[in-house]
């Protein structure tokens, strides 16, 4: 909040005599006028069309009798003349004349601080040209926007960038409070796209021409060739001028601009051929206000105003804004009277005039009911020239939608709309709010766009920065595989598989990529390759211009370049890159630092090991265990096969039958083994390579056991010398290297699969469209056969027989599975402790309910004879065998004879009693 202090400063320079004052109204009566402040500039584009618009809104609310009767609105404006120090003075006179309501300012920079008076005052303050979305409710509470914020005007802006695929912006914008808050809003819509503004270039309200185009010479030289400009309707075309002359206004360049065009344009009485021709081909929001009767009278009325030249412009968005401003104000007040209110001022006892002062502080008086009016603006509701005047709980303007219009020829073509509702549409935002919401990407939807340049082809977006700096290219100088790259005496020509695919993928580009080869590493060893991801990752962009003031002092310049300097020495000395080019594995960790091209070879992890040279023989199969081991797995082969087969037998039809099909069923099984990991001896990789990380945290293979090798001769004798005589039990390396590696020395083997499933790329900084069109470029060279030819070129390898060869791998002993062992053992003890005493109840339940012994045969005969034998052990046996369906059908046969049996013995008795 302003303090006392500036409040004196700047009453202090009113020169006004003393304050009207206003009437006071006393009972149920109401006042014979109603003042109200507007504050604009006169001679603007935005200020001459907001005076006719206010005049007019005026002239109507007093000609109506339906509104405010008996009371005449009267409007006081004054003059800002484009700056905050005037505007603020002139604010501080239209409180002396205690108006109710401040109609403007057109200036976000004004509206910051006369905010902070009409807070004080409890004046509401209505901005109809005020977008900067730092002016927020929160912070001034009496500020009510009549427009729409930049905050949905940037949406809409990243809307399409996201729709035309572009992924960068470069922002040209004036330098003040609403182009920095238009432009805050924008990065923060455009990160939500996983997009970004990749430069910031601002210029001073009051740069000349020189300025304006040193800092678009400037912006020429960055990759992106998608332009936001967000300016002042006054001086904006002033850019295009510029741009035409530095031949920016051609093939490949976008400008997109925010609504300051459209008004600039629409203020135009009649179209000038001349400036028309500085802005072919861009795009140019405009706020959408719908059609309606009353406005095509409106626009029929200004035009014969303009015939009868009583008006200097043409009527845009603002001037709408500006007249359904009047009329928020006049229902507003209707209703604060109608309620029987009044309009009252008192002073401020914080402000008083001190002995022999002039500041004539005691003029600015406090709204009383300030704070009731304020409600009664929120709560009015109307349809006005530009649409529905309604506030949202945020205090916005609600439905915001833009035009969307192509600048051609004489004129401009509308291709579509965007609402916060629908996103971008074809169709009218007034049918779309009739239909559910739908922001999809496949509902995204706008015409055909002529581009500058007169093509409809949809720019890339970006070049490679006309800099005059080639793309530095880490290449990783390996110690070994040469055939991947291959260095020479001139590190911009080098060779190689990686070297050439690379090659082959720039030519296919349609731009001119210059390069430049960083050899990393001594030579002598592998550099470490996530340390080169980093060098990409350190990569930082150039900082936003900003034209530094023409009095600053050598020292002074110099301080300030020092954020600038230091950052280029570090730089320098810790060798920054823009890609790298080799043998670049695409892995989890360094998609998070650098964007990387698709795959142009598959590179999966393997194990290799020894294999010695044996004659086959029909025991081979038995080497990958130790004879203790075979013989313990053979025994729990028929401890399990019998648990299953007497837990299933009586139950199961597939266990019953002959006894050879029993037996089949009953030892099938299958197992799967890994003893790398879990023993503690050596395991070798490629020094450099992800594989160490990978084997540390995948697979938790603790670090000691993990030795760096360089070359295939060192891989050769690490194997050979095996974990007894101090080299390794096998190397995991990945696939292309292996290849080349078994190529010559055929005594080692792959062991099993791939056990990941990577693949090689090119690493660029994050967010570069090279990675795009390179992933496009190398799916080309896949397609028509090149790729496989560079492949052919430098990885053929020669063949090895693997005839005669058996893979010697370590044995696995009793000790490594007595666990699993006793764990299974214990479960089969448990399953037929479970059945047999299963098998005792059903027995003990047959023998209770015995009726006679031969009986029971003959019944049985048929189906099962015997169960007659049950006293005996074999007896007991073979009521195991029997199948559980039969023996639960003879227990309910048995106690159903029972039953009967005990009925006819009580029918004899009772017979033999009668008689």
């Amino acid at each position: 909040m302003v303090s006392l202090w500036v409040l004196w400063l700047l009453t202090a320079l009113v020169t006004t005599g003393a304050a009207e004052e206003a009437a006071a109204a006393n009972g149920s009566s109401r006042p014979s006028m109603v003042n109200v402040g507007a504050l604009f500039t006169y001679n603007s584009v935005i200020g001459r069309a907001a005076m006719l618009g206010i005049q007019q809104a005026v002239k109507d609310v007093n000609a109506n009798p339906t509104i405010l009767s008996g009371t005449t609105l009267n409007v006081i404006t004054q003059d800002t003349n484009c700056s905050g120090f005037l505007g603020t003075i002139e604010a501080l006179q239209l409180m002396e004349k205690n108006v109710v309501t401040v109609v403007g300012p057109q200036s976000s920079g004004i509206a910051h601080v006369i905010s902070h008076v009409v807070n004080e005052l409890h004046v509401p303050l209505l901005a109809f040209g005020a977008t900067d979305p730092g002016l927020s409710p929160l912070e001034y509470p009496y500020f009510i926007r009549t427009t729409h914020s930049d905050y949905f005007q940037m949406n809409a802006v990243a809307d399409l960038v996201e729709f035309y695929g572009w992924r960068e912006v470069t922002a040209i914008y004036v330098d003040d409070d609403y182009g920095r808050g238009g432009v805050i809003a924008l990065g923060d819509a455009l990160a939500t796209k996983r997009s970004k503004v990749s430069y910031k270039a601002g210029f001073s309200p009051k740069a000349d021409l020189n300025a304006i185009k040193d800092l678009l010479m400037r912006v020429n030289l960055m990759e992106s060739r998608v332009y936001v400009v967000h300016a002042n309707p006054d001086s904006g075309l002033n850019i295009f001028s510029l741009a035409k002359d530095l031949g920016m206004m051609g093939t490949g360049y976008v400008w997109i601009t925010t609504d300051w065009l459209a008004s600039s344009l629409d203020s135009f009485i009649t179209a000038d051929p001349n400036t028309m021709s500085l802005i072919q081909g861009t795009i140019a929001l405009r706020h959408h206000t719908p059609d309606s009767a009353s406005k095509k009278r409106f626009i029929s009325r200004w035009n014969d105003m303009i015939r009868q030249r009583e008006a200097t412009s043409g009527l845009n968005s603002y001037g709408l804004y500006a007249y359904d401003s009047i009329w928020l104000v006049a229902h507003a007040v209707d209703q604060f009277l109608n309620e029987g209110q009044t309009i009252n001022f008192s002073s401020d006892p914080r402000l008083h005039d001190a002995k022999g002062s002039r500041l004539r502080l005691s003029s600015l008086q406090i709204f009383d009911a300030g704070e009731s009016l304020l409600h009664k603006l929120l709560q009015t509701n109307f349809t006005g020239l530009s649409g529905r005047m309604q506030f949202d709980s945020d205090r916005n303007l609600i439905r915001p939608s833009y035009d969307i219009l192509n600048i051609g020829g004489t004129g401009s073509r509308l291709i579509g709309y965007w609402t916060n509702y629908s996103g971008l549409s074809v169709v009218a935002p007034e049918i779309l709010y009739q239909k559910p919401p739908n922001t999809s990407p496949q509902n995204q939807k706008l015409r055909r766009v002529i581009w500058p340049g007169d093509t409809t082809a949809i720019p890339r977006g970006w070049v490679f920065p006309n800099n005059g700096k080639p793309l530095r290219i880490g290449v990783p100088n390996r110690a070994s595989f040469k055939q991947f790259v291959t260095e020479s005496s001139n590190s911009d020509n080098l060779g190689g598989f990686c070297i050439d695919v690379f090659n082959a993928a720039i030519k296919l580009l349609p731009y001119p990529v210059p390069c430049s080869f960083k050899l990393i590493g001594d030579g002598s060893k592998n550099p470490n390759y996530d340390e080169i991801m980093n060098m990409i990752a350190r990569n930082v962009r150039a900082p936003s211009c900003h034209k530094l003031p023409q009095f600053v002092s050598p020292i002074i310049l110099l301080l300030s370049l020092l954020p600038f300097v230091i950052p280029l020495f570090l730089s320098l000395s810790l060798q920054e890159l823009d890609a790298a080019v080799g043998d670049f594995a695409i892995v989890r960790n360094r998609t998070k630092i650098a964007d990387f091209t698709q795959p142009y070879t598959e590179s999966g992890l393997v194990i290799v090991t020894r294999v010695r040279e044996s004659s086959t023989n029909a025991l081979a199969f038995l080497k990958p265990f130790s004879v203790e081991m075979w013989c313990v797995t053979g025994a729990f082969f028929i401890l399990v096969g019998t648990v299953v087969w007497i837990l299933e037998h009586r139950m199961n039809p597939e266990f019953r039958g002959k006894p050879r099909q029993q037996i089949a069923t009953m030892f099938w099984r299958e197992h799967r083994l890994d003893s790398l990991i879990s023993s503690t001896e050596p395991i070798g990789y490629q020094e450099g390579k992800f594989a160490r990380n990978y084997m540390i945290e995948e697979l938790n293979i603790h670090e000691s056991r993990l030795v760096p090798l360089n070359s295939p001769e060192q891989y050769a004798t690490a194997l050979e010398l095996g974990p007894e005589g101090g080299g390794v039990a096998a190397i995991v390396d990945e696939v292309p290297f292996v290849e080349i590696f078994l190529s010559t020395y055929c005594q080692f083997r792959i062991i099993g699969q791939e056990f990941t499933k990577n693949g090689w790329g090119f690493a660029f900084q994050r967010d570069s469209p090279l990675a795009v069109d390179l992933s496009t470029a190398i799916l080309t060279l896949s397609e028509s056969g090149e790729l496989q030819r560079i492949h052919d070129k430098w990885l053929t390898r020669t063949g090895c027989s693997s005839s005669n060869t058996d893979i010697v791998a370590n044995q696995l002993s009793l000790k490594s599975f007595q666990g699993l062992f006793l764990l299974c053992g214990a479960v089969c003890v448990l399953a037929l402790t479970i059945f047999f005493i299963k098998i005792c109840h059903q027995y003990t339940r047959y023998s209770s309910t015995e009726v006679g012994e031969s009986k029971d045969i003959e019944i049985m005969r048929e189906t099962n004879a015997r169960l007659g034998r049950l006293k005996s052990f074999k007896g007991l046996i073979q009521f195991v065998d029997t199948k559980e369906e039969d023996i639960d059908k003879a227990i309910q046969r048995k106690l159903s004879d029972k039953q009967q049996q005990s009925a006819r013995t009580s029918l004899d008795g009772c017979s033999a009693s009668h008689m």
